[in-house]
């Protein structure tokens, strides 16, 4: 894995070769590998998965319905299912075509990470859980999230689709590209072994797969020298036998690398087209005995049973691409989604919680504001984008935007109904209050000259990022040096960091006058009315660190940047993920680096402390090594007994009403030093208390056994630890097995 990342039953083989043997490396090639002959069988062949009867009440119906459905159609029919056309009267980005005899509509495909792209008034907001903390890559927290956004997704009938499988962590080389030789250089392999695949990258799609996702989509990348989306291992062995996946695969736009030897290997569908491999080429391969004319019906069959699974084809269901029209100036139905009375204060609510203060100065300095009467504000980051939906730089090497960032670049980026920026609502809150705002955002460098009666100066910078390419460092000087400036000038300089993933602050966070340091990552169309009441100290932060922050770039080693072509792999990149599941707080902790700020980190207005662990053994939970129950979607089913509850209490011993988010790791045998496996977050009025209570699941406690194939609880002590963050964990305890 390289940084950042923020992201990828029974089998044939089991994954026990040295990280040499994927990468094919030095020692075994001393000239420049020309053909992909070289890696195969380094991802071995796992036959086509057998056809879901349906792991629930609910997908049985629907795989019913879709075989009687799917035995209706003709060769080509069930071909057309399996591939996407231009959508004439919409802006789908991916459609499949419409089979109106049988009153199939078709299927429309956008992206919606954020809100759905280029729809008029449909946003996206966040579920409890991510009021807590934030997608990030601790494999424990992006499961969890990754769960609650299935689900939030897919309960008004829409399927979602979670993407990329797998090992998709770096942008560099995603895509085959033509070098400077004029040489095709394929896509980058993840080389992963199959206990750091199971315990690090896989575990949120499994998680996802347990909340119901209908879709799974493949990644750009080659997965141990084979393409994630002709890779049998992956997509049959894995996702459709050890997970029970009852949905389709669907590449990601223009993934598709083979003919009918993808659809052998467990895909589904291609999107944007069919392109040169499959379309009548994919009927071709069954005419001609290449392929088993049962591999499409299979396919097919997948398609419409998640088409009747989320009752897509009742009457009164939205034809596809509704309030997507092409052109978008045609006249259609306006989608009014994101002004329901609740989603408001929810899209808000997420804003405030988004954010993370790091550094705070109590008393007459810092935050909250004291009732200031001259604020003075500066920096690029402050003011709103010139145009909506936004633009992303120029320059693709750029590590900052000129404008507010509220979302980050690429596909979940979208067009939200307004923008307040902080400027803007700073603007509106010196109205109300008869306080003085001055500004100068022209100075975007170190020039910028303060006021000398302001009572606080605000900074605002921000780290952009966006997909199709990585970022080019995890600071930029020209902030900082912005930073530091004011700093100099102004006794009292608070710092706001608009930023996707992490960002160095150590050039400027020692200064004597920067009082207080908050990233407020991207906090969407409310991005200026969540900071203002923050900053007033009307709602006090809560949001924790979904990541480290190192002390300095070093301190991340190789997994600091993306792995380029090299050696004799000029034409087949490789990227041997030799750190295992060693990333984030588990490398700072098993090699003794001390972060800026650990995961989970925050400082609040107020205090709290932790009392009371306890530890219980659920009674008649079967603590066997191994699970033993059927495979349902995500997995044995067993692996989701509860084994174990933990309980405890936090109280606030302020004066403010607080929120905290507590966090339970665990400390297996034989692993990393701690692994997250529980958070929540709870209300504390000054001087009460509230009680905790957290589950264990036996996958929670467990390794993955790569010659069994299955998970294992191991035997003896393993540590409990919880607390505010990864290295607060005032409270410790252990449980046996």
């Amino acid at each position: 894995m390289k940084f950042p990342s923020f992201s990828s039953t029974p089998v044939l083989t089991v994954l026990l070769l040295p990280l040499h043997l994927f990468s094919g490396s030095a020692q075994h090639a001393t000239v420049n590998i020309t053909s992909d002959s070289y890696f195969y069988g380094q991802s071995p062949y796992v036959a086509p998965a057998a056809l879901p009867s349906g792991s629930s009440e609910s997908w049985t119906t629907a795989y019913a319905k879709a075989a009687e459905f799917v035995s209706q159609l003709s060769q080509e029919e069930k071909s057309n299912l399996t591939f996407g056309v231009r959508a004439t009267k919409t802006r789908c980005v991916g459609f499949i075509a419409p089979i109106e005899r049988l009153g199939f509509k078709g299927i429309c495909l956008q992206d919606a990470g954020n809100g759905v792209r280029l729809a008029d008034g449909v946003n996206a907001w966040s579920r409890d859980c991510m009021l807590a903390l934030r997608f990030s890559n601790d494999p424990y927290l992006c499961g969890v999230l990754a769960a609650e956004t299935v689900r939030g997704i897919q309960e008004n009938g829409v399927v979602a689709s979670t993407k990329h499988f797998v090992g998709n962590e770096q942008e560099l080389n995603r895509n085959p590209s033509t070098n400077s030789q004029r040489q095709k250089v394929e896509s980058i392999s993840s080389n992963i072994d199959d206990k750091t695949l199971h315990e690090l990258y896989l575990w949120p799609f499994q998680d996802a797969v347990k909340a119901g996702t209908g879709n799974i989509m493949c990644s750009y990348n080659r997965f141990n020298n084979s393409y994630g989306c002709q890779n049998s291992k992956l997509q049959n062995g894995i996702l459709k036998e050890e997970l029970g996946f009852q949905g389709f695969v669907v590449t990601d736009w223009e993934a598709l690398h083979g003919g009918y030897v993808a659809a052998e290997a467990g895909l589904d569908m291609v999107m944007p087209s069919g392109g040169v491999f499959w379309g009548s080429n994919l009927t071709a391969a069954i005419n001609n005995g290449s392929m088993n004319a049962s591999v499409l019906d299979n396919m097919a069959t997948r398609i419409i049973a998640t088409w009747y699974q989320f009752g897509q084809d009742l009457e009164d269901y939205p034809d596809p691409g509704v309030g997507i029209p092409r052109p978008l100036t045609a006249q259609h139905v306006f989608l009014d989604a994101a002004t329901v009375p609740s989603s408001k204060q929810v899209l808000l609510n997420s804003a405030i919680e988004g954010h993370v203060l790091v550094k705070n100065t109590n008393g007459a300095r810092g935050l909250p504001l004291q009732d200031p009467g001259l604020v003075s504000v500066f920096g690029y980051d402050a003011v709103s984008p010139t145009k909506n939906p936004t633009q992303r730089p120029s320059n693709r090497n750029s590590q900052i935007i000129n404008q507010t960032m509220i979302v980050g670049g690429g596909s979940g980026a979208n067009n939200p109904l307004y923008i307040s920026s902080p400027l803007e609502a700073l603007s509106q809150r010196a109205y109300e209050d008869n306080s003085q705002l001055l500004w100068d955002i022209t100075n975007v460098n170190s020039t910028a000259q303060v006021h000398s009666a302001s009572d606080a100066c605000l900074v605002f910078i921000n780290a952009w990022a966006s997909e199709g390419y990585d970022r080019p460092g995890v600071h930029d000087d020209y902030s900082d040096a912005l930073v530091n400036n004011i700093a100099d000038q102004c006794h009292n300089t608070i710092v706001i960091i608009h930023n996707a993933g992490v960002r160095l602050v150590d050039v400027f966070i020692d200064h004597p006058n920067v009082t207080a340091v908050m990233f407020g990552h991207l906090p969407g169309q409310d991005s200026g009315r969540a900071l203002v009441s923050l900053l007033y100290g009307e709602i006090g932060p809560s949001g924790k660190l979904p990541y480290s922050v190192p002390k300095k770039e070093s301190d991340y080693g190789a997994l600091l940047s993306p792995t380029p072509p090299e050696g004799v792999y000029w034409l087949f990149p490789q990227d041997d993920f030799r750190e295992g599941v060693y990333i984030d707080y588990r490398a700072f902790d098993e090699k003794n680096i001390t972060p800026r700020y650990e995961f989970g980190f925050e400082l609040s207005y107020t205090t709290f402390e932790y009392s009371s662990l306890e530890i219980m053994k659920v009674d008649g939970s079967s603590t066997d090594e191994y699970p033993v129950g059927e495979i349902v979607e995500g997995g044995q089913e067993d692996l989701w007994d509860v084994l174990f509850h933990v309980t405890a209490s936090v109280a606030n011993l302020g004066t403010v009403n607080g929120a905290e988010v507590s966090q339970l790791y665990v400390g297996i045998p034989g692993g990393p030093v701690r692994q997250l496996r529980g958070f929540s977050k709870v209300d504390v009025a000054p001087g009460r208390l509230v009680d905790l209570k957290f589950d264990l699941q036996r996958r929670d406690l467990s390794i993955w056994d790569v010659v069994a194939q299955k998970w294992q609880l191991q035997k003896g002590d393993y540590k409990i630890y919880l607390g505010g963050s990864s290295r607060d964990l005032p409270l410790e305890g252990a449980l046996n097995i």
